[in-house]
């Protein structure tokens, strides 16, 4: 397994972290990652959370998620310190733009019941008119899927998000009927969600990264996905 040296320190160290994105063994460098000080590793994850390179967002959403949950176990007011980073990095305020942020809460709180109780419903805010709605559509695709990632640990605290995320259904924007689809299909079963009938004979092609790994999916393939 291949690790990170504790004597790299900045751009060469950033570039070992970007190296081990790319590794073949990524179950392996989630270890070496969880076994480093997190201190030191969410810095350089966090700036690969605006690759244009999907496997290294992806791959840097994960081991993020692994890094701040394992870190939670630890020192809880840390972790927290990095949740209320990624809150600020997606208000307006701060100047940034939060590409990758709404995915890697959703990934951390998947992984931390404790960090998902305290935090879920300020992801939810992100797609709800009357909170903190998130107007650009990219963005929104985060919020979806960290949604639903955390729908797939803890579907119990996301009881309440279903009406946020019905009019996402109905979308000009396949991904987010994709995404949208996948998440109520995860919340509720089959005949408690009539807004996925629709999308069921829906065969516009979506790419998303679901379960570890990117592909296409159907849309009608998401909608008959649903908890029964």
């Amino acid at each position: 397994m291949e690790k990170l040296d504790r004597e790299l320190k900045g751009r060469d160290f950033k570039r070992k972290v970007i190296d081990l994105l790319k590794a073949d063994d990524f179950a392996g460098v989630l270890e070496s990652f969880r076994s480093y000080p997190a201190r030191r590793v969410i810095n350089p994850l966090f700036s690969c959370l605006c690759s244009t390179e999907p496997q290294i967002k992806w791959r840097a959403i994960t081991a993020l998620g692994a890094v701040v949950a394992n870190l939670a176990q630890d020192d809880m007011e840390s972790a927290r310190v990095v949740m209320r980073r990624m809150i600020w990095n997606l208000n307006d305020e701060s100047g940034g733009i939060g590409w990758g942020v709404p995915e890697t809460m959703g990934e951390v709180m998947a992984r931390h019941e404790g960090l998902a109780r305290e935090y879920v419903n300020i992801l939810v805010s992100y797609i709800r008119e009357d909170g903190n709605f998130l107007e650009h559509q990219p963005l929104q695709q985060g919020v979806l899927w960290g949604l639903g990632r955390l729908a797939q640990t803890s579907p119990e605290l996301l009881q309440n998000a279903a009406p946020h995320l019905h009019p996402f259904l109905s979308s000009e924007n396949a991904t987010l009927r994709g995404l949208a689809a996948w998440t109520i299909g995860l919340l509720t079963a089959g005949q408690d969600a009539p807004g996925l009938e629709v999308l069921k004979s829906d065969d516009t092609e979506v790419t998303l990264f679901l379960n570890g790994s990117e592909r296409k999916y159907r849309i009608s393939e998401l909608a008959s996905k649903t908890r029964g």
